[in-house]
């Protein structure tokens, strides 16, 4: 079903250089604009960044800086899109979060103040995460069949154990590899697999993730492997002053800002992880 448009919509995805709204830039654009009777027009192109596209960036979007050398900068194209954009809605994934700031964010650095609070803003994230529910009521009917009040008492904590267990054992019957062609929906009965699955994603070295795990990178930018051919970590700040600068360097180098950090209102579990590093380091 198509959405009953007063206006022309503008459904749009962007790549960019990384996830910093003030730092990075839009390497890609690409939107289809839909006019007010169904008609569609769409456009792609390469946007030239003025900086060098992070390896781990070209790994994920086969972006590579000789792709968009020869492509306009976002300031050579800004006054275009902004007369393709004026007047129009805007739609898609995450978009709110993520590339409507980043948008807005180029459009000013090229000099030209786009109003998005005028416009309507759709977020197809948004409608999945509300109408699809991801708590626990809504995973027991989805493996087990059931209404979870048929079978519980909700907000009990053994009631809550008990489903969560039966949740479980029906992820692990829907995603066996006999039951799903696919690879990827494939999810085996092994502990030590379901556990790597389930923090496949997680790059936190602490709870809060004031402290994550990075790449150790060589000076051509390339991460360095271990023997087995895995990518060597180690641990960065995430925030503040020294966001991306190794732990153990800034231990180091500037020991105030781990004593700053013990005296001030961080997790006890992060002070815990600055602190094996700092003994680790100190060893070292």
């Amino acid at each position: 079903m198509l959405p009953k448009l007063t206006r022309p919509l503008i459904v749009f995805d962007l790549e960019t250089t990384g996830l910093d709204i003030a730092k990075d830039r839009i390497i890609q654009i690409s939107y289809i604009k839909v006019a007010t009777d169904g008609t569609e027009t769409s456009r792609n192109t390469f946007v030239n960044p003025m900086m060098s596209i992070p390896p781990v960036v070209q790994q994920l979007t086969s972006i590579t800086d000789e792709m968009v050398a020869g492509a306009p900068t976002f300031k050579e194209l800004a006054q275009e899109l902004h007369g393709e954009f004026s007047g129009c809605d805007f739609a898609g994934f995450n978009s709110n979060k993520f590339d409507i700031p980043m948008l807005a964010e180029e459009f000013l650095r090229a000099g030209i103040d786009f109003d998005f609070s005028e416009v309507r803003l759709i977020d197809a994230s948004v409608i999945f995460r509300k109408m699809e529910r991801r708590n626990l009521a809504a995973a027991y009917k989805f493996y087990c069949g059931r209404k979870m009040e048929e079978d519980f008492q909700a907000h009990l904590a053994d009631e809550d154990t008990k489903a969560t267990w039966l949740v479980l054992q029906g992820q692990l019957d829907m995603y066996a590899p006999g039951r799903q062609e696919e690879e990827e929906r494939q999810l085996g009965s092994d502990i030590d697999d379901i556990a790597q699955f389930c923090m496949a994603d997680n790059r936190n070295v602490d709870f809060a993730g004031r402290v994550v795990w990075a790449p150790v990178r060589g000076a051509d930018g390339q991460p360095l492997l271990n023997a087995d051919g895995t990518e060597r970590l180690q641990e960065v700040f995430s925030f503040g002053k020294y966001k991306d600068f190794p732990v153990a360097d800034v231990i180091r180098r500037d020991p105030g800002y781990f004593s700053w950090i013990l005296g001030n209102d961080f997790s006890l579990n992060t002070k815990q992880v600055l602190m094996r590093i700092r003994l680790r380091t100190m060893k070292n």
